[in-house]
């Protein structure tokens, strides 16, 4: 059976080379501004869902915080697990599946690490595991990226060089996503990967919050944390909030 897209991507280790700006430094400073914003006890019990390496997570237990990372890629959880101690567990699994029911304080998902399926209801699926897996009065924050952002400033063609190597995107816009093909040669070889997101809007998550009883505290458009704007934001940062 072919894998879904991300399935393949995500796995790979060139993912993490194209990516590779999203360091330390820079994980510790969105923790902070998350926490602040989220307002939960220190000792709480934190899922980072879809937590790639485990940078977030990795902070967040220092802080005090439990926490369990998740991730679809066996790679990325077998690096993760090498930092693994009494507050920090990771697992593989797909955000599809139940993980735990009434059991953390808040739910983290960083980066655009939502939107991915090619079933709508999978969408739906994803949020209502988000809420069984939540404490009542339990809190989110999903950080995705700001559609109207992305419809107004897409570049339909970029190269980026890293650690060597060249890495061509292809983006466009077509059924309410966003696709960006990846190509690049890499060992000798030509390699080719793809991204597919759904071009979320604020009245989109506000749906899928009702049908989850779920309801939105407030928004945010940027890692700094100001308010979110829909045509100067960048991000579309959400925090939300399982009802008592």
């Amino acid at each position: 059976m072919k894998k879904e897209w991300f399935e393949e991507w995500f796995d790979s280790p060139y993912y993490h080379v194209l990516y590779e700006k999203h360091d330390e430094r820079e994980a510790r400073k969105m923790v902070d501004n998350m926490m602040a914003v989220l307002g939960i006890a220190t000792d709480a019990r934190v899922l980072d869902l879809a937590c790639g390496k485990g940078r977030h997570s990795r902070y967040l237990a220092e802080l005090g915080y439990d926490v369990t990372g998740v991730d679809i890629s066996p790679n990325s959880i077998s690096f993760a697990r090498q930092f693994e101690h009494e507050r920090l567990a990771f697992y593989q699994h797909d955000m599809r599946k139940l993980f735990r029911t009434n059991y953390f304080d808040a739910v983290i998902n960083m980066f655009t690490s939502f939107g991915y399926f090619f079933k709508e209801s999978d969408h739906l699926h994803v949020m209502q595991n988000i809420a069984k897996g939540l404490k009542p009065g339990g809190m989110v924050l999903i950080d995705f990226f700001n559609s109207n952002w992305v419809r107004q400033h897409l570049a339909p063609s970029e190269v980026k060089t890293v650690q060597g190597i060249e890495f061509h995107l292809e983006k466009t816009i077509r059924d309410a996503h966003v696709y960006k093909q990846i190509t690049f040669e890499a060992e000798s070889k030509k390699h080719t990967f793809q991204e597919r997101v759904r071009l979320f809007e604020l009245a989109d998550f506000l749906s899928l919050f009702k049908q989850t009883d779920m309801r939105l505290v407030r928004t945010y458009g940027d890692y700094d944390m100001p308010y979110y704007h829909p045509d100067r934001s960048k991000r579309l940062i959400l925090v939300a909030q399982k009802m008592l």
